[in-house]
């Protein structure tokens, strides 16, 4: 019988990087990662013939798959003690895109995926923290509405915008529990008004239907047009990652960032990145917020007065350290990664080869030509 859905999580995993042409670049290196036994929250990987199966029969699942991906749901559950649904530890989801070549921001991701007005009480509740449960709440309605739904997100930037201008706020950090709360209530009133009907509450429901998204996004225009220009063949398709959320947005001692292990302009050794303080990835990239250095003498040498990840969060740091140390090492390569710090517990969630400078790639080849 044919295997759609392999498992990573827990010190072990059921692929490895030798996979990518099944299980997609990400994938491929979660396997990795947690094979090697680093700190990557559990997860399943759908494999990339599953994408080809649905987008070419009609839009639907092929026989098998939604077993699986339950059968690896469980497994989660049990790696996390949560549940997905629940109305007391409830476990959230991530949805991501891994297509077998990089395709950066080409393809549709979802965040917090299981959220619904009682869920997010519940998370609340078990964070101790409302205005956390809140604030994620309404980023999983806006990526999920327009990811899903086909409702544009600049709608939603724009009622967020507006209230921050009503309460006289700069940052989306200035929102309190109940502004948040008064922002979903916008928020599923506009799909209301737009769409003409109601944001699904159901966790099945939004789960097989980001699934199905990602799959589709595979020939969204730009992932088509970013296709052609690299060469990469349509009949790839693109793996997707359901992995069990963990959360930089939970106060100050969770962050969010993006690392090379060199600095890919010149090929040095020296940590080459930058985080964000009580954030979610989306936010690294998206230029609310001015990001901090990584390293000490990144914050010395850019004038920041902002502290680093190495002054910050000492411990989670020294062990970021280590790991990139260990998988430059692994693969013999400069690599590009995310990672998550929630309350100062560090979570792997990608790496890759790092794209770099000719300068830079001569320099990182010679360095590993001298230790081969």
């Amino acid at each position: 019988m044919r295997k759609w859905v392999y498992r990573f999580g827990g010190g072990k995993a059921e692929g490895s990087k030798a996979d990518i042409a099944h299980l997609g670049g990400k994938g491929a290196n979660l396997a990795e990662m947690a094979n090697l036994g680093l700190p990557v929250p559990p997860g399943v990987t759908i494999v990339c013939d599953a994408c080809n199966h649905y987008l070419k029969n009609g839009r639907i699942f092929p026989e098998g798959l939604q077993d699986e991906v339950l059968s690896g749901l469980a497994g989660m559950e049990e790696l996390t003690g949560r549940r997905f649904g629940d109305r007391e530890k409830p476990l959230l989801l991530s949805v991501r895109s891994g297509a077998q070549a990089s395709m950066p921001g080409m393809m549709d991701t979802v965040l917090n995926l299981g959220l619904n007005d009682e869920t997010v009480q519940a998370l609340g509740h078990d964070a101790g923290d409302a205005r956390f449960a809140w604030d994620s709440y309404r980023r999983f309605i806006q990526m999920y509405a327009d990811v899903v739904m086909g409702l544009d997100h600049e709608i939603f930037e724009e009622i967020l915008e507006d209230e921050k201008a009503r309460l006289g706020y700069e940052y989306d950090t200035d929102l309190a529990a109940v502004d948040w709360q008064y922002v979903v209530s916008l928020y599923k009133r506009v799909i209301e008004e737009e769409l003409e009907e109601t944001f699904p509450q159901d966790p099945q429901e939004q789960l097989w239907m980001a699934i199905a998204a990602v799959f589709r996004s595979w020939l969204n225009p730009r992932a088509t047009t970013f296709r052609t220009l690299h060469r990469i063949p349509e009949e790839w398709g693109t793996a997707v990652n359901v992995q069990a959320m963990v959360f930089g947005n939970l106060g100050s001692s969770s962050a969010t960032g993006v690392a090379f292990t060199r600095n890919p302009s010149t090929g040095e050794k020296a940590l080459y990145g930058e985080f964000l303080v009580n954030a979610q990835g989306e936010d690294v990239v998206a230029g609310i917020r001015t990001p901090q250095s990584l390293t000490e003498e990144a914050r010395l040498s850019s004038g920041s007065e902002k502290p680093s990840m190495e002054k910050l969060m000492p411990e989670a740091f020294a062990e970021f350290n280590a790991v990139c140390a260990r998988l430059e090492a692994h693969y013999r390569d400069m690599q590009d990664l995310e990672f998550t710090v929630e309350r100062g517990k560090l979570w792997m969630l990608q790496t890759r080869s790092g794209k770099r400078t000719t300068k830079a790639a001569m320099k990182i080849a010679s360095t590993w030509w001298r230790k081969a």
